[in-house]
């Protein structure tokens, strides 16, 4: 008998076009909140607990920063200085439109995982303010931090990288907009 083949963008790893990225990818979202929460239920030794969570969470930090968002999205993003001034300032990058197909699945399990940790570590505070156990709070700032800090650049890239994909769209030669924009400004240079 013959499984039947599961649809393009649903939740299957198989279906991924970089299946060890996604794997590696959720391994790391999954094995921080696995530990704490492991830890909390079941040892009472907070600081080792407390070294490996931030440890993941670190590394989740990287690889979803730098690999996995680069090769399941193809989006990208970075926090640069300005020597002079000394003002931060964002810096988002996608791929080209025509130059990275991405894969429904890929996307689906990135932007599901990427809003669902921060929403589980609010679970998490929550369920530790009622059971007054406060001194694993620093632990789970750390973590929202660190989670909403990906969430929301991964958030404004992809709204960057739509808007530039518009714009460019927008005024290529032979587009309605490209010809409406050229007629008004051959109405002021007359």
């Amino acid at each position: 008998m013959e499984q039947p083949q599961p649809l393009p963008g649903s939740l299957s790893w198989r279906l991924s076009s970089h299946p060890i990225t996604l794997l590696t990818f959720l391994a790391f979202r999954v094995s921080s909140l696995l530990v704490y929460l492991l830890g909390f239920l079941f040892t009472s030794n907070m600081v080792m607990i407390f070294i490996i969570t931030i440890l993941l969470l670190a590394a989740d930090f990287y690889y979803l920063k730098n690999i996995a968002g680069r090769r399941l999205v193809g989006l990208r993003w970075w926090n640069e200085v300005d020597p002079q001034s000394g003002e931060s300032h964002w810096v988002f990058e996608s791929s080209e439109p025509g130059t990275k197909i991405i894969n429904a699945t890929d996307s689906r399990f990135f932007w599901l995982a990427m809003y669902l940790q921060p929403g589980l570590w609010v679970a998490l505070a929550i369920m530790v303010i009622f059971s007054l156990k406060f001194i694993w709070l620093p632990l789970i700032a750390i973590a929202l931090a660190l989670t909403i800090t990906n969430s929301l650049a991964f958030s404004r890239c992809d709204k960057f990288s739509q808007a530039s994909n518009i714009a460019g769209s927008a005024f290529s030669s032979g587009n309605l907009a490209g010809s409406i924009a050229t007629n008004m400004m051959g109405r002021f240079f007359r």
